[in-house]
């Protein structure tokens, strides 16, 4: 018997057009033998199944089922490729869990603490993971630009707290600049942190579970022809992005034991991509994502083909494993 999958997609966020993109990938190369793909798309103000001719079916939220031509469909598992809230930051792990439906990735803690870029630095900071040196900010707090520069340094980033995909992201060169570009991450999120900027070789790295265990795939140098790797850099070809790294087998060692701890500390699941600057020798983590892009051009669907493993190959692992929770 074939499974029903639904590859949920969409999302409430800037990044759902990048969603889209990855749930057809995911539908395109899901093994035809083994499973049947339904792409279901998440936005605030409907749940559908969208079929082949692009007719929407809403979704029934009390089972996640849905009925089509008088036929009611129930799914094996769900496939989350939604980057962003709701898929990215816990909510629905927290909905799928509590209706029993298996569901890619990781916990619901795991991906709220993930998508909480200052949480997860303070909880990995005791273990001695590195971050950028940083000032925290909470919508409607007094501050001083001067105690910030003091923590931070010149040039330093703005960042949206819980924000993917380099939204709500601004690197800022003077110290009067700084309101303007705080006052502009709060319009993507409450929360922002300040952080000094870095000068280094910036690396992206996916650990996964793969077959049963946990593999870090081949590392990303990025070569931002942007400021920085922004949203233009990451999505319009703004950037280079070399596959494996041109890093010393050293610190290619020593980079991946780092990925694999940060994924063991934060008791990861499925699929991860994480960021690091490393400065002279020393790897300093920014962030991890925990649903990452998985278009044909995204990074780790990249590291895992120079891993020799097949985008068909990537999914069914993913999916299997789900299944048997």
């Amino acid at each position: 018997m074939k499974k029903n999958i639904a590859i949920i997609m969409g999302g409430y966020s800037n990044e759902a057009p990048v969603s889209l993109k990855s749930a057809a990938v995911v539908a395109k190369n899901l093994n035809q033998d083994k499973y049947v793909p339904y792409l279901v798309r998440i936005d605030r103000d409907k749940w559908v199944y969208v079929d082949a001719q692009n007719n929407e079916h809403p979704i029934d939220k009390n089972d996640f089922s849905v009925t089509v031509n008088g036929r009611k469909i129930t799914f094996d598992a769900v496939f989350n490729a939604i980057h962003g809230t709701p898929g990215e930051d816990g909510y629905l792990q927290a909905y799928f869990n509590l209706i029993g439906l298996p569901l890619t990735g990781c916990s619901m803690y795991a991906s709220a603490l993930t998508f909480n870029k200052r949480d997860m630095l303070s909880v990995l900071k005791p273990f001695g993971i590195l971050s950028a040196p940083s000032y925290y900010l909470n919508k409607g707090e007094n501050y001083n630009t001067a105690d910030i520069v003091a923590k931070v340094g010149l040039p330093c980033f703005v960042k949206a707290n819980k924000s993917g995909s380099s939204f709500g992201v601004y690197k800022v060169y003077e110290e009067a600049q700084l309101p303007m570009y705080i006052d502009k991450a709060f319009e993507v999120d409450d929360e922002i942190l300040i952080e000094s900027f870095l000068k280094g070789t910036e690396i992206s790295i996916g650990v996964i579970n793969y077959r049963g265990e946990i593999k870090v795939l081949p590392m990303t140098e990025i070569v931002s022809e942007n400021d920085f790797f922004d949203y233009d850099a990451k999505y319009n070809g703004k950037s280079q992005e070399i596959t494996p790294a041109r890093l010393s087998d050293e610190m290619t060692a020593k980079i991946n034991a780092l990925a694999e701890r940060v994924y063991r500390l934060l008791k990861m699941e499925g699929f991860s991509r994480s960021e690091f600057i490393i400065v002279g020798d020393t790897p300093y983590l920014l962030e991890m994502n925990t649903t990452p892009g998985l278009s044909e051009a995204s990074l780790l669907p990249q590291q895992a083909k120079v891993a020799g493993i097949s985008l068909e190959e990537l999914f069914e692992s993913e999916i299997e494993r789900v299944l048997k929770h």
